[in-house]
């Protein structure tokens, strides 16, 4: 059966249009993007093996626009259109973290975090630099380290603080393990890099862990 034969109100698009897309499995979100399937399948039928095979989503959509270009369904042409929508929600994501914009919302930070950090093979501690207003100066990429830690100093980060004469900054780094939870080490490292901030006037706003969820705040755990 094709989409067009379903009912209404159970075909991607009119369901998207009258529910927001919140309503729609990755699959039927996957298949508004492909528009149409495989031969002898729907989009909806091709979008589930495609997911089925290469998935979960996350998964599939980690490949870069070559990887993804070989997958049946997919090809150059759609590879391309999909990487290049992903790239502009993160830089959608991002737009409200540039310089301009006080960063309002931390939640917004979080999420910013975890569109640059999730899915990475090793642990990697970034930082985002705020100004007096917490507008965003600047976001580093500053330690890579294993599949389950990395090594963080302190003084390199204020040193790059200072760089950007910044009055405030959040950090974050991912669990590649997908598992969210601040461990110990994080809680620990938290406390040496808020005093050593603290020393230069410099204010530590939050640390963000990023897994497979929502990335999880240590300032809303009373961490920071």
């Amino acid at each position: 059966m094709h989409i067009r034969d379903w009912p209404l109100q159970e075909r991607p698009r009119e369901k998207l249009l009258a529910r927001g897309p919140g309503a729609l499995s990755d699959a039927e979100l996957l298949a508004i993007f492909l528009g149409s399937g495989l031969r002898g399948q729907d989009a909806v039928q091709t979008s589930r093996e495609l997911l089925a095979a290469h998935g979960p989503l996350r998964t599939l959509l980690e490949n870069d626009a070559a990887q993804m270009a070989k997958l049946p369904g997919l090809g150059p042409a759609r590879a391309c259109k999909l990487t290049a929508a992903l790239e502009l929600g993160h830089r959608h994501l991002a737009a409200a973290l540039e310089r301009g914009e006080a960063l309002t919302d931390p939640a917004s930070a979080g999420r910013y975090f975890a569109q640059r950090l999730r899915g990475r093979g090793s642990e990697v501690f970034a930082a985002l630099f705020l100004d007096t207003r917490h507008r965003a100066l600047a976001f580093e990429e500053l330690f890579q380290g294993t599949v389950d830690c990395t090594e963080v100093h302190p003084r390199e980060i204020v040193r790059r603080a200072l760089a950007h004469n910044a009055s405030a900054v959040i950090v974050g780094h991912n669990h590649p393990s997908g598992d969210a939870e601040p461990s110990s080490a994080d809680r620990a490292v938290t406390a040496r890099l808020k005093q050593a901030l603290a020393l230069m006037e410099v204010r530590l706003l939050d640390h963000f862990v990023v897994g497979d969820g929502p990335p999880v705040s240590l300032a809303s755990r009373g961490w920071v």
